[in-house]
C-alpha cells in the first residue's frame, strides 16, 4: 500500500511538471532573440481541434514555452490517502533539464523519496518505483502539437471549457480543457497503462514569458481507491545554470 502510495505521489506529480523542459534544449544553448508581439488567441463556436491547441499553446508561452531549457520548482503539498480526509502535509523539488529529471518529495514520518533520470538510467530510493515517459502527456504533448505525427481530435467540452485531445506518435493520449476566453488550461487527463491521471490548475504565474500552475489539484485512479494531492508552488525558476551533479545518480 506504502509503495502504491508513493508511486501516486511521484506519477502525477512528476507527469504535471517535468514536461516544461523540452527534449532538445540544452544548458548551454543560445538564448532566444526578442520575439515579435505575440499572436492573438482566439477562440469561437467554430474553432477546430487544432484551433484549441493552438491556443492553449500560445496561452502557455508559446515559443518561449516550447524552449524552455530547464526548470527547478519548490512548494508544499497535502498528499490524501484512499477514502481518506486527513491530509500528509509534505514539501516537493523539482529540477528538470530536457529529459533528464531529480525529484524529491519529503513528507516525514510517511513518505520520503527521491528519483533521479539522467536521461540513460534511473534511480529511486524506493524499488520498483519508476515513472513513465513523462514527455509524452500534458504539457510535453502540447508543445509537441504541430510537429510530424501528432494528432489533434474532438471532444467533448465540459462547462465553460473547450476540450481536445492529443494523441502522440506512440499511441501516448492526453485530453485537455482550456478557458474558453483565454486559452489557459485549467485541466487535463492522462492515459497510461490503463490508469487516468487527473490534473487542475487554480492559479498561475508567469516566469519569463512562460505559464506556470502554482495551486493545484491531482488525482489518480487505482483499484484500491483515488489518490489525491494539492500542490502549491513557492518557487519557481527558469533557464539556470545547473550544478554538474543535480542528475548524478548515486553509486
Amino acid at each position: 500500500m506504502r509503495n502504491s502510495f508513493v508511486l501516486a505521489v511521484l506519477l502525477i506529480s512528476g507527469m504535471a511538471f517535468t514536461s516544461y523542459a523540452q527534449e532538445n534544449a540544452t544548458k548551454n544553448a543560445t538564448p532566444a532573440t526578442a520575439p515579435s508581439a505575440a499572436p492573438a488567441i482566439v477562440i469561437s463556436p467554430t474553432s477546430t481541434p487544432t484551433d484549441l491547441a493552438r491556443a492553449a499553446f500560445l496561452a502557455q508561452g508559446g515559443d518561449k514555452f516550447r524552449s524552455v531549457q530547464n526548470m527547478i520548482l519548490r512548494g508544499s503539498v497535502q498528499l490524501y490517502p484512499p477514502n481518506s480526509v486527513q491530509s500528509i502535509p509534505g514539501s516537493f523539488s523539482i529540477v528538470t533539464s530536457g529529459d533528464k529529471l531529480r525529484m524529491e518529495i519529503d513528507a516525514r514520518p510517511a513518505i520520503v523519496f527521491k528519483q533521479i533520470f539522467d536521461g540513460q538510467n534511473s534511480f529511486s530510493s524506493m524499488p520498483n518505483v519508476q515513472l513513465p515517459p513523462l514527455t509524452k502527456f500534458g504539457l510535453g504533448a502540447l508543445s509537441r502539437y504541430d510537429q510530424p505525427g501528432y494528432k489533434i481530435t474532438a471532444i467533448a467540452d465540459k462547462k465553460k471549457q473547450r476540450g481536445f485531445r492529443i494523441e502522440d506518435p506512440e499511441g501516448y493520449t492526453t485530453d485537455y480543457y482550456i478557458d474558453a476566453t483565454n486559452g489557459r488550461l485549467m485541466s487535463f487527463l492522462m492515459y497510461y497503462q490503463g490508469y487516468t491521471f487527473g490534473t487542475e490548475n487554480n492559479k498561475f504565474k508567469e516566469i519569463e514569458g512562460v505559464l506556470v500552475p502554482f495551486n493545484f489539484s491531482q488525482r489518480f485512479e487505482m483499484p484500491q481507491g483515488a489518490f489525491f494531492a494539492e500542490y502549491s508552488v513557492k518557487e519557481a525558476k527558469l533557464n539556470q545554470t545547473l550544478a554538474a551533479d543535480a542528475f548524478v545518480i548515486p553509486n
